[in-house]
């Protein structure tokens, strides 16, 4: 579709480092965050929504019609509380590169697995997104 795309680490700093750096506007993160540094720099849930509804407005079609073909994933995020700032050689280990690799092969093409570090507080984030409700709980 000849957009232009730039990948940036996970995380709302991350997107406006690359935002900024290439002078673009609007970019997203893997958990879903929108940022549009038009109307804000970290992001916005309610921003993002707006914009939406702003597009459907002008472009004279319905949701549906935008919704249209996408397959929506069930999501689950789990937050694991650290109690030293050891969060990289967590993810870095051995037991938790084998249940990654684990949980991938049961999602196969089905689903994903995201880990990383919170940019906020003394924790990781472990993230399971599937189109199978059951897998995605286990």
């Amino acid at each position: 579709m000849d957009v232009p795309f730039v990948r940036a680490k996970v995380g709302d700093r991350y997107v406006v480092e690359q935002l900024k750096a290439t002078g673009w506007r609007i970019g997203g993160e893997g958990s879903g965050h929108i940022l549009h540094l038009d109307h804000a720099s970290t992001g916005d849930g309610i921003v993002a929504s707006l914009l939406v509804l702003q597009a459907i407005l002008q472009s004279g079609k319905s949701l549906a019609e935008f919704a249209f073909g996408m397959e929506t994933f069930l999501q689950v995020l789990i937050n694991v509380r650290l109690t030293s700032d050891n969060a990289d050689e967590i993810m870095a280990s051995e037991s938790v590169i084998l249940a990654v690799k684990g949980a991938e092969a049961v999602l196969a093409d089905n689903g994903r697995v995201l880990l990383r570090k919170s940019g906020t507080e003394p924790s990781n984030r472990v993230m399971v997104e599937s189109n199978n409700y059951e897998v995605t709980q286990a």
